[in-house]
């Protein structure tokens, strides 16, 4: 993929133009998350496709639309009947949009290999900053195979942290965040150093030193993984945010 599986966009855009009122995520390890999007209020992917598709602000239409026209596109049957054995219908649809999702995991991260027994993966100085990541807490929320995306978290505890709505939000997972900005709910931090920065004093009520930044913002470097093969990337387009919706 050309991009990081989401766009640089702090809102992405309606059909209608007008902005989203979250940031959109990254498609990529979306499979790894146990709830779907910042709300956390899908369970399934294939849940999220279905109601993705038929969300006024997002696709403006239905599965059922989407296999009408399949169904009169003989390149698409096609595909379809080799895969299931059938023309396309929902289930067969969002049973695609799932399996292809399931795909865009990206594994392979120098945290991932330092974990694995290479010691040299690493440098000292991201070591440290992963040191230091444990011992401010930020492990507590970000951990698992995902770096996060297994627990709901209140942002803003001790200060505010960018929109106050929704108070809940799903805890991202930090795989590729160093290729994923702008950064929380609202896109409101710019860049991984200012993300960090806020997120020291909104949830940890500390004021960490441009040191201790840089040095997690090091560490959260190593986090950046491959698909199929190839590095992950910053995006350098904007695609519609439907494609990249978890």
């Amino acid at each position: 993929m050309r991009t990081n599986g989401a766009s640089a966009n702090a809102h992405d855009l309606t059909p209608e133009g007008r902005p989203l009122a979250l940031n959109t995520p990254t498609v990529f390890n979306a499979s790894l998350n146990f709830r779907l999007n910042w709300e956390g209020n899908f369970r399934s992917l294939e849940d999220h496709a279905r109601q993705t598709l038929r969300n006024p602000a997002i696709m403006g239409s239905s599965a059922d639309e989407v296999v009408s026209k399949l169904r009169a596109d003989p390149e698409a049957v096609g595909p379809f009947r080799d895969a299931y054995g059938r023309e396309p219908d929902v289930a067969a649809l969002l049973d695609a949009i799932a399996t292809y999702e399931r795909s865009l995991v990206t594994p392979g991260s120098r945290f991932d290999r330092w974990l694995a027994g290479e010691a040299d993966a690493i440098t000292p100085e991201e070591l440290s900053g992963y040191q230091l990541f444990k011992s401010l807490g930020c492990i507590s929320c970000h951990q698992g195979v995902n770096v996060g995306g297994n627990l709901f978290q209140r942002h803003g505890i001790f200060h505010p942290l960018g929109s106050a709505e929704p108070v809940l939000v799903r805890v991202p997972s930090l795989r590729n965040v160093a290729t994923t900005p702008p950064y929380f709910h609202d896109g409101s931090a710019p860049t991984l150093s200012e993300a960090v920065r806020a997120m020291g004093i909104a949830q940890l009520d500390r004021v960490l030193t441009d040191g201790q930044i840089a040095a997690i913002v090091a560490f959260l470097d190593t986090l950046t993984g491959t698909y199929r093969s190839g590095a992950v990337r910053p995006a350098t387009d904007t695609p519609h945010a439907a494609t990249a919706f978890p």
